[in-house]
């Protein structure tokens, strides 16, 4: 049983770790967010495509990271633990997660180039208007996924259920 234990720490314990950098990557998101919202406040004009490219690409990192990586490792840990209720949840919220998915899409197409860039800058903070509701809900269901699909299985929260 204790070898049992240390095989879910050694393999899930990754996934943890994963979680977590993947959390750290949505702050520094979220910094650059409210610092580019910000700059829209003060000097919409002095916005330059090289801070709305640098913002964006943590976007799509971020959005990256999540459907290649994280829930494709979450909905993995719920398959090894026969967790059906879990992959049900999931496909319903990784459904949900989609919207948001071409939300962050079609800024990233607005912004492309630089002509694309000029002629949509005073669209701009209509845009991170509407990205703030997307992300916002999208954190939202991404928080259930872990809650859901990894921190139920995590060896603290079978050691205090008595699994």
């Amino acid at each position: 049983m204790l070898e049992d234990c240390k095989s879910a720490q050694e393999r899930w314990g990754g996934v943890h770790r994963l979680i977590d950098r993947w959390l750290g990557e949505r702050r520094t998101l979220l910094r650059h967010f409210e610092e580019l919202k910000a700059a829209c406040d003060a000097e919409l004009e002095a916005i330059t495509k090289p801070r709305i490219d640098a913002f964006s690409e943590l976007l799509m990192d971020y959005i990256s990271a999540g459907h290649f990586e994280i829930y494709p490792q979450l909905k993995a840990e719920a398959e090894a633990f026969e967790d059906d209720d879990a992959l049900g949840l999931a496909e319903r919220l990784l459904e949900r997660l989609e919207m948001s998915t071409e939300l962050v899409l079609s800024f990233d197409e607005d912004y492309a180039t630089p002509v694309r860039c000029q002629h949509y800058l005073t669209r701009l903070p209509a845009w991170l208007e509407r990205l703030s509701k997307g992300l916002s809900e999208r954190f939202s269901l991404e928080d259930r996924l872990i809650a859901r699909l990894h921190a139920v299985h995590a060896p603290a929260a079978q050691a205090s259920s008595g699994a």
